[in-house]
């Protein structure tokens, strides 16, 4: 069986003589298959150009971008170390304030878990880290101390105006100064005569000698809880200051103040009288702790008392 050949004529213009090729099918194979190799050569050869463009105008952008990502990063780093200046400084603060708060110091211990960071086997290990990537880490670590840092400076200072406002409202609270003004006349004592039924009684206030209608000041702020007339004492007052404290305040020639009303340190309450059993215009000057009468000297300054 002949082999199959392609015939190709060439014919050309002008008066030259036409030309016969044949070509074997092999060949002709041949050539298409070297025609596809070299198109698929140029196909690959453009894509890996494609490619390799693309990438390195990607590489240019990130290496851009976290460059730029570096230097912000920086600057938050930098942000971050004035702010733990800030919180240092709030600490030294706290410290003080606890003390007049009356408080303890915060424990060193508690302290250093409040101010320490994540342990070394959290840091990214070799090979792992960048530059960007380790500033990003100490930045994490930073902003981590600086939270619980921050949280635990909250408490405390809950913690110390909790105490404060109740020191405060007991300062507001406990008597401090001599209800009136005047000298006194009649020291506490557990047991003494009566100048009028000449009995032995016991005297559980003071009495200060002060001329009729002399105002009486409440001597701590609190809340009336009974003011009228009362056998023996005559006209009384009584103030219930919280915290287990009570004064009493007997033999007004007239009450200013009425029942559940609330008052304050220095705010007249009543004018010294003689009502009740008296000898004389004074007031009787009774302070009661839990229940249990104290002497009320030991709630009013000493500059505050005059004696005969």
């Amino acid at each position: 069986m002949s082999k199959r050949r392609w015939t190709v004529v060439l014919v050309p213009h002008g008066s030259e003589p036409s030309k016969v090729i044949e070509v074997s099918y092999s060949v002709l194979k041949m050539m298409a298959a070297g025609v596809a190799t070299a198109v698929a050569i140029a196909l690959i050869v453009g894509y890996i150009t494609i490619s390799r463009t693309a990438d390195l105008s990607r590489s240019a952008r990130l290496a851009h971008e976290n460059s730029v990502l570096t230097q912000e990063m920086g600057e938050l780093y930098g942000r971050l170390s004035l702010l733990a200046d800030t919180i240092t400084r709030i600490s030294q603060r706290d410290a003080r304030i606890r003390v007049l708060a009356n408080l303890e110091p915060i424990d060193p211990q508690v302290q250093a878990a409040g101010i320490g960071g994540p342990t070394l086997a959290s840091r990214p290990g070799p090979g792992e880290s960048g530059g960007a990537i380790d500033r990003s880490y100490e930045i994490r670590v930073d902003l981590n101390a600086l939270i619980r840092r921050a949280n635990l400076l909250a408490s405390s200072f809950e913690e110390a105006a909790d105490s404060l406002a109740i020191h405060s409202a007991r300062l507001a609270a406990t008597p401090s100064i001599m209800p009136t003004q005047g000298w006194l006349s009649s020291a506490f004592s557990s047991m003494r005569s009566h100048p009028i039924l000449h009995l032995a009684r016991p005297h559980e206030g003071i009495d200060v000698t002060a001329p009729m209608g002399t105002p009486i000041e409440a001597p701590a702020t609190g809340v009336v809880t009974d003011a009228g007339w009362e056998s023996g004492y005559g006209n009384t007052v009584t103030i219930d200051h919280g915290f287990g404290v009570m004064t009493k305040f007997a033999h007004a020639s007239k009450i200013v103040v009425g029942s559940g009303q609330r008052v304050k340190r220095g705010q007249k309450i009543a004018l010294v009288g003689n009502s009740g059993l008296a000898t004389g215009p004074h007031l009787h000057y009774e302070v009661h702790v839990n229940g249990r009468a104290v002497d009320p000297l030991r709630y009013v300054l000493p500059d505050h008392v005059v004696t005969d």
